[in-house]
């Protein structure tokens, strides 16, 4: 470990420590005061394995069986504390704020704690169950566009999208056969997957035999993916390709196709290859040089991150994910700032750009403000006279 992020590593593990002794503090207050009880200890250890299971289970998780197994268990309940840290930073303060108002009012302070105790577990656990039902229930949304532009033979497209899959320990073949049968249902003639196939380590998706429920998506004209950043933060690049090419899925590398002599799928490495990939990532004028523009261009771009460029260099449709619409309300507030379209459709010039939520989930497989969806889009190809 270089030194220089020791004490990065040290403030962060103090922070991460004290949030959760908060959380443990103020639950330990709720549960002594309504069952009377006395030993904290129980207690205690169960909250400090809570709070560091996702932690230790990453660092477990390319240990030999049976710890391999115990390490996926941990960073599967620790995804979801992740959600209990989060919601607790905004309720617990909240409710301590209350508790001290209804005792200045003369309220018993068992009486208070146990009556706004009951209410924060409500609503945390509310959250948790609505979230949950979010991240597991996808939903399909459909855009119905039209590019001005001749595309040799086909007049009509329908493509099938699902970013940020992020298979992994969390996200496995159930959630991933949801998207098996949306796709089915749909019958897209394209099939586009712009990132995060998989989360930060190849390694589940290998043993679970993902790669086998991955490969019933069909589509007549193909299926195409590109990097994510969880792809790169994982670094089987050339491991997990050689597992997309097994199954029939192409990723594109900073590369471009022509389909059916008809329209051009571009495919950029995400933003994370400018620091992962020694050759970089390419700038979109340099990625579409050369190419007819008068066919159309449909690019996929994990990171929303240019679409300036995507629209001054005439792309026709560009379709990104990563921002999960921050996955967890309020989070949006902070990727409706980062980004200038951080979910949904936007026009911009000529270009239609389009911003997944996503289809799985990092962390917690919790959404709440955002759902798990697939994105339908029909496309026109009508040029102008």
């Amino acid at each position: 470990m270089k030194a220089r992020f020791i004490p990065v590593i040290t403030v962060f593990l103090l922070v991460f420590g004290l949030v959760n002794w908060y959380i443990g503090w103020n639950g330990w207050g709720y549960l002594s005061t309504l069952f009377d009880l006395e030993n904290a200890w129980p207690y205690g250890i169960i909250v400090g394995i809570l709070s560091f299971a996702w932690l230790i289970g990453r660092f477990g998780q390319h240990s030999a069986s049976p710890v391999r197994q115990v390490a996926y268990f941990l960073k599967y309940i620790g995804s979801y504390w992740f959600a209990v840290m989060e919601y607790g930073l905004l309720i617990l303060p909240l409710a301590d704020l209350a508790v001290w108002l209804l005792t200045l009012a003369s309220v018993p302070y068992k009486t208070a704690v146990a009556s706004v105790g009951t209410v924060a577990f409500v609503l945390m656990a509310s959250i948790l169950i609505r979230g949950a039902w979010n991240a597991w229930t996808p939903i399909v949304r459909r855009y119905e566009l039209t590019i001005p532009k001749q595309a040799g033979a086909i007049r009509k497209l329908r493509i099938g999208v699902a970013s940020d899959i992020h298979l992994g320990t969390v996200v496995g073949n159930k959630h991933l056969g949801r998207l098996i049968g949306h796709m089915e249902e749909m019958e897209p003639d394209l099939i586009l997957l712009p990132g995060d196939v998989i989360d930060d380590s190849i390694d589940p998706f290998i043993r679970r035999n993902m790669a086998a429920t991955m490969s019933k998506l069909k589509a007549p004209l193909g299926v195409y993916a590109v990097l994510g950043n969880h792809e790169y933060i994982g670094g089987h690049i050339q491991e997990y390709i050689a597992q997309m090419n097994a199954i029939g899925i192409r990723v594109l590398l900073d590369e471009n196709i022509l389909v059916q002599d008809s329209f051009y799928i571009v495919g950029r490495k995400d933003l994370a290859a400018r620091q992962s990939d020694p050759e970089g990532r390419l700038p979109i004028s340099e990625l579409i040089a050369g190419l007819d523009k008068a066919r159309p261009l449909i690019m996929m771009d994990h990171q929303p991150s240019d679409l300036e460029q995507a629209a001054v260099n005439g792309i026709d449709l560009s379709l990104s994910g990563h921002t999960h619409r921050g996955q967890m309300a309020p989070n949006h507030l902070i990727t409706r700032r980062i980004f200038e379209l951080d979910w949904g459709y936007k026009l911009k010039g000529s270009l239609h750009a389009i911003v997944s939520s996503g289809f799985g989930s990092w962390g917690p497989p919790i959404r709440l403000g955002s759902r798990s969806e697939i994105i339908q889009i029909d496309l026109t190809f009508q040029p102008q006279p």
